[in-house]
């Protein structure tokens, strides 16, 4: 029995920052080697960031990256390092680099590649060929890269069949709703198929879009996890994992099975990494009992980590957000305070003829419970001139949308001026049920730089004020913002309900159509009429140019508008 201690690093990386990743991936090396660590395993492109989307077609790109990754290579004397990088050489690969004792080891090229949802990856990277298993002071470990283990027939049972007994796996796992449990449960799946440790690497962080909720793990051969990292933040995660150390032979079964699972021109190669530097002695790890998040926690932290490093990394001096004293604006300037400090949030709130006193109230005093600098900026003499403007060329017209969509546009207006004088980014504060019929206004309430709840429905922001309010054990956002009824106050006596369904019958809909595909006659079945479930899909096909103007903003269900769903704007196909 051998036993190898194996650090997992689910670190930060930011896409194109090539020298400030390799400072944090050599530091962590470094903390590896402090623990004793044999080996130390980094997430998939972790050199680049991931996705580094269309920099992968700059040539200068790729060879910096490759020169990166030869500036760590010193950093590894006494230690094996994983790490992913984008490999060059006979074509574009998503690989990994064995790197052991100072020495570039072996480059493990990814064979599946992901094409769905928000993944890109036929579009730039070929296919791997190679199936290779190290042999570690006589453990042997087999290594592949994220897409690699959710096929069943996939790297991980080739390898395990050709005698590894770890497994290790890198990934860039971009996070959403129930994501998390899912991963474990295939993880625990695959190690139970082929009886191997399966050591499981996932980044951390928020890329535009895209939110990375680390959570790395360690299963067993029986399915049991062994360790498992925070979700949402940084961390160094170390296992001991005993292991038999026996060198592997295929027998005759296994080489007749192997046939059917790989192509003629693949190999399984074993190699040998130098592995003087083992330790017999180690000190014992101290490991700490983690607690799985509830679901609106899960989301929160999400939205946070989203928010926080979009704005961080994209160097904004702080962000400016327009307060209405409804719930949508309290749970994004909540996020904001919590993301990145009072100090850099303000509030902006704009009254018209329309907004009530209770709304002024709700915004000021939300604002105070956060301890933010909000402005008042009436509207009603910016939009008398707007309507006097346009008097004479609307002539004997009745008020409609067009005059509510002029105050909505005036915000935005006043939004985006002071982003420009003060360097502020402006969130925006649409929700997905908004956001998927239409129900925003294109150049008003939908201008701005990041929408940190574009993709979470409306009955779910309910729930994380609700969470919120419960964690800070008081009301932070106050309570009558809870319970009164949603509206945009561009006319008298204005509801939400005027115009759509109630929410809590919209958002299952809206789920069933936007995120499931399901058909007119399943959403008919989920006790819609008609004429309900036929406005509902057509608003959201018509919305769709709207969507696309639309400011990026954070993902947290399984399919998100933007890089997940990708429909036609032009499009005469009715779905009901």
């Amino acid at each position: 029995m051998k036993k190898i201690r194996v650090a997992l690093a689910q670190i930060n990386p930011t896409v194109g920052d090539l020298s400030g990743n390799v400072k944090k991936i050599v530091s962590n090396i470094r903390k590896a080697k402090k623990i004793k660590a044999d080996i130390v395993a980094f997430p998939e492109l972790v050199v680049t960031g991931y996705p580094p989307e269309d920099l992968l077609l700059k040539p200068q790109f790729i060879q910096e990256n490759i020169d990166a990754l030869h500036e760590i290579e010193a950093a590894t004397r006494d230690i094996v390092a994983i790490v992913g990088f984008v490999d060059g050489n006979g074509g574009i690969f998503n690989a990994a680099a064995v790197i052991s004792n100072g020495k570039l080891v072996d480059i493990y090229h990814k064979k599946c590649l992901p094409n769905y949802g928000v993944f890109d990856e036929f579009r730039y990277f070929r296919i791997g060929k190679r199936y290779p298993v190290y042999s570690l002071g006589g453990v042997n470990i087999g290594l592949n890269i994220c897409e690699d283990i959710w096929h069943e027939s996939s790297p991980v049972k080739v390898q395990a069949m050709s005698g590894a007994e770890i497994i290790i796996n890198i990934n860039a796992s971009p996070y959403h709703v129930g994501k998390a449990s899912f991963r474990e449960n295939l993880v625990m799946t695959r190690a139970l198929q082929c009886n191997v440790v399966i050591v499981y690497v996932n980044m951390v962080g928020g890329q535009d879009e895209l939110v990375f909720d680390g959570g790395s793990f360690v299963v067993d051969g029986k399915g049991a996890i062994l360790a498992k990292g925070k979700q949402f933040s940084e961390e160094l995660i170390a296992v001991d994992i005993d292991v038999q150390g026996a060198k592997f032979e295929l027998s005759r079964k296994d080489k007749r099975e192997l046939k059917t699972l790989m192509d003629k021109d693949e190999s399984i190669d074993e190699i040998k990494v130098p592995s003087a530097f083992l330790r017999k002695q180690k000190p014992a790890i101290k490991r700490k009992r983690r607690v799985n998040l509830s679901s609106e926690e899960e989301v929160y932290r999400a939205l946070l980590l989203g928010t926080k490093d979009y704005v961080t990394k994209n160097d904004f001096t702080g962000t400016v957000i327009g307060m209405s004293g409804g719930i949508d604006s309290a749970l994004v300037a909540t996020i904001a305070v919590d993301a990145l400090g009072k100090e850099n949030v303000r509030g902006l709130f704009m009254p018209s003829m329309y907004t009530s006193k209770e709304s002024l109230e709700d915004a000021y005093g939300h604002a105070k419970n956060l301890g933010i600098k909000i402005i008042t900026v009436p509207i009603n003499k910016l939009f008398k001139v707007y309507t006097d403007t346009l008097s004479e060329s609307f002539k004997g017209m009745e008020a409609d949308i067009t005059e509510e969509n002029l105050q909505a546009r005036i915000r935005g207006n006043i939004l985006m001026a002071f982003s420009n004088k003060f360097g502020w980014l402006v969130l925006t504060t649409g929700n997905k049920s908004e956001m998927s019929v239409g129900y925003a206004t294109l150049y008003g309430d939908m201008a701005g730089g990041f929408a940190v709840i574009k993709d979470v429905p409306k009955t779910m922001v309910y729930e994380l004020c609700e969470w919120r309010n419960k964690k800070e054990g008081k009301d932070l956002i106050p309570e009558r913002i809870l319970w009164k009824e949603p509206t945009a106050e561009l006319k008298p006596d204005q509801r939400d309900i005027d115009s759509l369904p109630p929410y809590p019958l919209l958002d299952p809909v809206l789920k069933a159509y936007v995120e499931e595909d399901r058909s007119f006659d399943e959403i008919m079945k989920m006790g819609c009429d008609i004429a309900c479930a036929q406005s509902v899909i057509s608003k959201v096909d018509r919305a769709e140019y709207k969507r696309r103007q639309a400011p990026p903003g954070i993902k947290i269900t399984p399919r998100a508008f933007g890089k997940d769903r990708r429909f036609p704007i032009t499009n005469r196909y009715k779905s009901y």
